[in-house]
């Protein structure tokens, strides 16, 4: 049975992607609440150690001792996970598991590498399932209240062209962790899963898209303080922003050639990723 976390102070975090955006503020935010272990994973071994010097000079700031963890890892890689969740595990287990890390090709299903299908689900959609099964059971163990936030999207919900793959993970890690959930809660295990499902935000990952028509490009100091708040308390589904809610009851309602009007001329939807550039 889960009840509410009070913070990430005393608790150990482990956040993939966590070398820019999103990630990176997670892990701020686990140091200033005074987590006692912070656990980094990211392929890009240089953004990795700037964020593991920021967050120790962080972490000497404030009041609370927090050791910080860096290591380079790709996600995308079963067995590269499996070595690494070992060395997470000989000292000491996870009690918050954030799969953020993620990619986005934005461009139409014909112009997409078998690369790109790969790469895109592996880090979107597998990389989670993978992570969380060699945590699992070391987290299962005991009462201590803990964790596990995956990061979907609202992509999940709703088509839109030149996102056919990322749509199509996000999908699958959306359906994954949510049925995640509802088998921990019938074993009234000490873990609340909760999935996050943005719009569109401006860390860079999305550069170039166009905000759906009634919405604005979502902060990461918004989605990021919504997710963690979300998380603590163990709410099972966060979609932001709500009017997201709002395309999904349309979506389901409608008849198909209703909806893709409504999509493209009164929402703007469809057209949201033809400027899309991305990070590079």
């Amino acid at each position: 049975m889960t009840t509410t976390l009070e913070s990430a102070r005393g608790l150990t975090v482990l956040i993939t992607g966590a070398a820019l955006g999103m990630g990176r503020i997670y892990a701020q935010k686990a140091v200033l609440e005074g987590a006692k272990r912070v656990v980094l994973w990211d392929v890009n071994a240089e953004n990795l150690e700037q964020a593991a010097t920021e967050l120790r000079t962080l972490a000497k700031d404030s009041t609370h001792e927090t050791v910080i963890e860096p290591q380079v890892v790709d996600v995308s890689q079963a067995s590269v996970v499996v070595l690494a969740a070992q060395e997470v595990l000989a000292n000491g287990t996870p009690d918050i598991l954030i799969n953020n890390a993620g990619i986005v090709r934005g461009k139409p299903f014909a112009e997409h590498t078998h690369q790109d299908i790969e790469l895109t689900m592996n880090i979107n959609a597998s990389a989670p399932m993978h992570i969380t099964l060699e945590f699992l059971a070391a987290m299962n163990q005991g009462t201590q209240q803990r964790r596990i936030m995956n990061i979907a999207s609202a992509a999940a919900f709703v088509s839109n062209p030149r996102m056919s793959v990322y749509a199509a993970s996000k999908a699958a890690a959306l359906g994954w962790s949510d049925t995640l959930r509802l088998e921990l809660q019938a074993e009234r295990s000490n873990i609340a899963v909760t999935t996050i499902c943005p719009l569109y935000t401006s860390t860079g990952m999305f550069d170039g898209a166009q905000p759906v028509k009634l919405t604005k490009l979502l902060t990461p100091e918004a989605v990021t303080g919504a997710a963690w708040t979300a998380m603590l308390k163990g709410t099972p589904l966060v979609v932001i922003p709500k009017l997201t809610n709002a395309a999904r009851t349309l979506r389901g309602a409608l008849p198909t050639p209703a909806w893709d009007y409504l999509a493209e001329h009164a929402f703007g939807i469809y057209s949201t990723m033809r400027a899309f550039r991305g990070r590079n």
